[in-house]
């Protein structure tokens, strides 16, 4: 039986430490693993063992994927891995230096999060409230209270009809972690889920042993893939590109329309759930490209003038 190369025993020690120690998933494990894998093959091809690699092989490496036209969030993934595997060596101590230490990684850019202004929240809104009978009232409520609460769509399809009860002003959301939130409720929304209740328990709509606010139709609630499939044909019904429009752009409305409104990043912060102030920072940034773009679409000192010409005034 052929012995394994050093670099894959290493490699499969890696791997196992990550499912041990950490809860890696199948999924990461074989991303990892590729990844890996093809650093190697790049290496072998310079005559070098993936677990002997320099510096130099490394950012040799990440030039060529570079070269290759990969994406930079796919390489920022592999130096990911390639870091944490040589941190694994040097602390099993295969290896006295990390390789990794002295890399930069590839730049990204920052992604801004996809928004609805005011008015189009508007008319989406409206065209829920437009929708007949029991399906256009639980539309109405999803819809309102997205909007209203900013939760993520796994926690708003999964509420619980006790986190409604008694029409709070208030209502408690268990999110990312088993964390729990309160989250305020205003007038529209929690008109809208009484409007919903009064349905939900009469007819054929009657689900009196399902525990959920939105139960679907088999047992269980409403799914996020069929919220987003209801989200897109209202959309396309209310005149809004249907591509521009899902569960998380309604969290994103939420965030930067109470932002625009001067409202404390850290109560926002709080409301939507997130653990580090820094993510809910990103709404600052929207506002600031909107601010960018409308100076340079509005303001008569942005436009182009013809080489020479003064200033109008």
């Amino acid at each position: 039986m052929a012995t394994p190369h050093p670099s894959a025993r290493h490699v499969e020690a890696f791997l196992e430490m990550l499912a041990a120690e950490r809860g890696a998933s199948a999924n990461t494990l074989a991303a990892y693993n590729r990844d890996l894998a093809q650093c190697a093959s790049f290496l072998a091809r310079r005559a070098r063992a993936l677990h002997d690699a320099t510096g130099d092989d490394l950012v040799a490496f990440l030039a060529d994927m570079a070269r290759a036209g990969m994406a930079p969030r796919t390489s920022a993934r592999r130096l990911s891995a390639l870091r944490q595997f040589f941190r694994f060596l040097a602390g099993e101590g295969v290896r006295d230096v990390d390789p990794t230490s002295t890399l930069d990684g590839p730049r990204r850019g920052r992604t801004l999060p996809k928004i609805l202004d005011e008015a189009d929240v508007d008319r989406l809104l409206a065209a829920a409230h437009a929708r007949p009978g029991p399906a256009g009232l639980r539309l109405a409520a999803l819809v309102e209270l997205a909007y209203a609460t900013g939760l993520r769509v796994s926690e708003l399809v999964s509420l619980p009809l006790a986190a409604v009860a008694r029409d709070p002003r208030l209502m408690v959301v268990r999110g990312k972690g088993g964390r729990e939130r309160m989250v305020p409720l205003g007038d529209a929304a929690r008109e809208a889920v009484r409007a919903w209740l009064a349905v939900r328990e009469s007819g054929k709509e009657a689900v009196h042993e399902q525990p959920w606010l939105f139960p679907g139709y088999a047992r269980g609630h409403l799914t996020r893939h069929r919220f987003a499939q209801m989200l897109k044909m209202l959309a396309s019904g209310a005149g809004l590109d249907p591509a521009k429009v899902s569960p998380h752009v309604l969290r994103h409305a939420f965030a930067t329309h109470l932002v625009a409104r001067g409202a404390d990043l850290r109560a926002v912060q709080q409301m939507l759930g997130h653990a580090d102030i820094s993510t809910t920072q990103i709404y600052t940034h929207v506002l600031d490209e909107r601010l960018r773009k409308l100076v340079q679409e509005a303001h008569p000192l942005a436009r182009a003038r013809p080489p020479g010409r003064p200033p109008a005034g």
